[in-house]
């Protein structure tokens, strides 16, 4: 990462923690809610957005969903998460999530490794949203700015949450937070992995690590530099240059709601301004 963008993305940590915990707290009060569930799985963004949980409330609950892609070395890493935000057995729930999936795979009959990854994010989200109700809370995701420009989220699945604390935060950023946060540096450093199935890794999947793309997304996107620029900023080929910009704007569909085709005069969406807290 060249540093000219790591001096760019070094922000006061101390700072974006006090108002991350805040908005957290916020939304959860406006909301009419009573506190936030999370999806745990022992990877950098999931850690960091658990411990900002629990300093926005005490009533926070984790889910740890594992299957049997997961890393044993992942759920180790939560079990330590869930030490470092002091989450006693009534705060957390584990649930295997193999036979959900299998019924799903029987259902559909297949065996492609995609769709079943995809069936695991979704059927993680249903969990969530079921124990979300119970409670009376909110569904707190863990995505970050990297993979939602990338679109590197199951959509209806990790993409499905009520909101984004480190949705405004590059990976280089969330791995800073973590640091400061007091997060392991074996998580901090481990190479992140939505572990859909085994030995994958979000870097061997994109072809690039974190930090070249962090670099290419914030020149392109936030300083609007041309591709040649970036190219020779960050020493990358060009065509890899193309390559990430051209999946953030295949992947806008998914970071946006359903399109909904007007009609009328006012249509939802395309018209409709009125604030969150509209209530």
């Amino acid at each position: 990462m060249p540093e000219y963008v790591r001096e760019k993305l070094t922000l006061n940590f101390p700072l974006v923690t006090e108002y991350l915990a805040k908005r957290i707290k916020d939304y959860i009060n406006n909301s009419g809610k009573n506190g936030g569930i999370i999806g745990l799985s022992g990877g950098i963004d999931s850690s960091v957005a658990s411990v900002l949980l629990s300093k926005a409330t005490e009533n926070f609950h984790v889910l740890l969903m594992p299957s049997s892609s997961t890393p044993k070395e992942d759920l180790d890493h939560a079990f330590t998460i869930l030490r470092l935000i002091n989450a006693t057995e009534s705060k957390y729930t584990i649930i295997n999530i193999d036979p959900i999936v299998d019924q799903f795979r029987l259902a559909v009959k297949t065996d492609d490794k995609i769709i079943s990854g995809n069936i695991k994010a979704r059927s993680r989200m249903t969990l969530l949203y079921a124990f979300a109700q119970k409670f009376n809370y909110l569904v707190v995701g863990t995505g970050d700015k990297s993979e939602l420009m990338l679109g590197y989220f199951t959509k209806y699945g990790d993409g499905g949450v009520d909101i984004l604390p480190l949705g405004d935060l590059y990976k280089t950023q969330v791995r800073m937070l973590g640091s400061y946060l007091g997060v392991p540096e074996d998580i901090v450093k481990k190479p992140p992995s939505p572990a859909l199935w085994e030995g994958q890794t979000a870097e061997g999947e994109i072809g690039l690590d974190y930090e070249t793309i962090d670099s290419i997304l914030y020149l392109r996107f936030e300083e609007m530099r041309s591709e040649n620029e970036i190219s020779a900023l960050v020493n990358v080929p060009l065509d890899l240059v193309r390559r990430i910009v051209r999946m953030v704007k295949i992947s806008q569909h998914k970071r946006l709601p359903p399109e909904i085709f007007r009609l009328s005069g006012r249509s939802i969406n395309s018209d409709w301004r009125y604030p969150r807290q509209w209530a």
